[in-house]
């Protein structure tokens, strides 16, 4: 379509997308993203979909010159704790540590694997392990780029670590663990069993995890400001966050999002207090939780999400970063638990924010400061997301977001044509019950 051809509200829509757009060619223009991002302590990064490489590998370009030009010393990513602290064990060279970026990611098992166990972040992970070993080889464990999963979905394997943690301890808090997970024995591991006992039946074990989590918070720690102290500490708060959120998820409504998002933020908290002073994280997420959900329709459900959360916390300085393509190529699944697709995703439909940014690129990658952007850019457009389950037929009918693009972002970065990711071999994926929104 000619921008002949358009409304004229349209083209004067164009124009100033003209105006701004940055050609992305390579990643030589990241430097100018880098700058823009100024003294933000948390840098959100996005993602359309959970299955596109070059979300994935500009992510990884940005944060490798974020954490060499402005010390930046955390990615936070959403994904499930146990799983993402064997990486983490990994690229700070700890204990135990596995002896390649592909075996440390070999926890990813819970459907969809692809989402983290997959050639971009293995070959993130390396990087991430060499630049600690060059720079920080000598130094605290605490001194080193850590990798950190801030999702809430891994009740069992959190469960079992703190017990872990507390018999290596000899803590008296071994048995209220016990009897802790005992209570969860009878749902074999099967999220929506527990959900639909506690939510519907009111047959729950909140009062045991109550229980357990005053008796860790008001314990003397066994290694005060230690690494392991906060993998436990961040252990039990997943399980509390988790069986709330199993226990309120079969009733409907915002709760089990808001649950969610609000869990995720407080883990990134107390990683960011385990580095003290010196902390600085960034943040890879889908977009529907970095991007402030006040400038989406999410408001108007009462749901908050991870971007709306921390831009209101005065302690932090924010700067989140959308990603969106115009078409290509996406893994993901029919339905949950499907096997994994590589699905073309169509052209983005007429006046959605896809569509401009291609009409303004001319095909090309590109980015915008949305800043600098007029009152053009706070309209309410729609903004394309794709979920882990997806069907691209099927697109227009549920998987554009209206946004303000400029209140819900600080920046974008928009590229063109994008191609799927590229899985690892992981051994027994497990499939859940239906968890993720996006």
């Amino acid at each position: 379509m000619n921008s002949n051809d358009n409304p004229p509200e349209q083209n004067a829509y164009l124009k100033e997308l003209n105006a701004l757009f940055i050609p992305l060619d390579g990643m030589e223009n990241l430097d100018r993203m880098v700058k823009a991002i100024g003294d933000a302590d948390i840098v959100l990064l996005g993602e359309a979909s959970h299955g596109t490489s070059d979300f994935y590998r500009v992510r990884a370009e940005l944060s490798k010159k974020l954490i060499t030009s402005k010390g930046f010393n955390i990615i936070g990513v959403e994904g499930d704790w146990p799983s993402a602290y064997r990486v983490n064990r990994y690229v700070k060279g700890m204990e135990g540590a596995d002896s390649s970026a592909a075996d440390a990611l070999g926890d990813f098992t819970r459907w969809p694997t692809w989402m983290w166990a997959n050639t971009d972040i293995r070959d993130f992970t390396e990087w991430l392990k060499e630049y600690n070993e060059a720079n920080h080889g000598g130094g605290s464990v605490r001194a080193k780029v850590g990798f950190y999963g801030i999702d809430m979905y891994s009740l069992w394997e959190s469960m079992e670590a703190i017990i872990g943690y507390l018999e290596e301890t000899n803590s008296p808090q071994l048995k209220q663990a016990r009897r802790t997970y005992a209570c969860f024995d009878p749902y074999s591991r099967d999220h929506q069993s527990y959900g639909i006992a506690a939510g519907l039946l009111s047959e729950s074990c909140e009062k045991e995890v109550v229980e357990l989590l005053q008796q860790m918070q008001s314990r003397r720690m066994a290694y005060p400001g230690s690494e392991e102290e906060l993998n436990a500490e961040v252990n039990m708060l997943v399980t509390s966050s988790s069986e709330a959120y199993y226990r309120t998820m079969v009733r409907g409504g915002p709760q089990s999002w808001n649950i969610r998002d609000k869990h995720m933020v407080e883990s990134l908290k107390r990683i960011m207090s385990y580095y003290g002073a010196s902390a600085k994280a960034i943040v890879w997420e889908h977009n529907t939780h970095i991007g402030d959900a006040r400038a989406t329709d999410m408001m108007a459900d009462g749901m908050v999400n991870v971007g709306q959360l921390l831009r209101e916390d005065p302690e932090h300085r924010v700067f989140a970063i959308g990603f969106g393509t115009y078409q290509g190529e996406v893994l993901a699944g029919r339905a949950w638990g499907s096997p994994v697709e590589k699905m073309t995703v169509p052209p983005g439909q007429p006046e959605s924010w896809e569509y401009y940014m291609h009409q303004a690129g001319g095909g090309r990658n590109g980015m915008i400061m949305l800043s600098d952007a007029s009152s053009m850019l706070h309209t309410t457009i729609g903004h394309r997301a794709i979920g882990v389950v997806y069907e691209p037929a099927h697109e227009r009918f549920g998987n554009y977001v209206p946004s303000s693009m400029a209140d819900r972002y600080n920046a974008f970065v928009h590229l063109d044509r994008t191609t799927a990711l590229q899985p690892l071999p992981i051994l027994q994926p497990v499939a859940t019950d239906a968890l993720f929104s996006e």
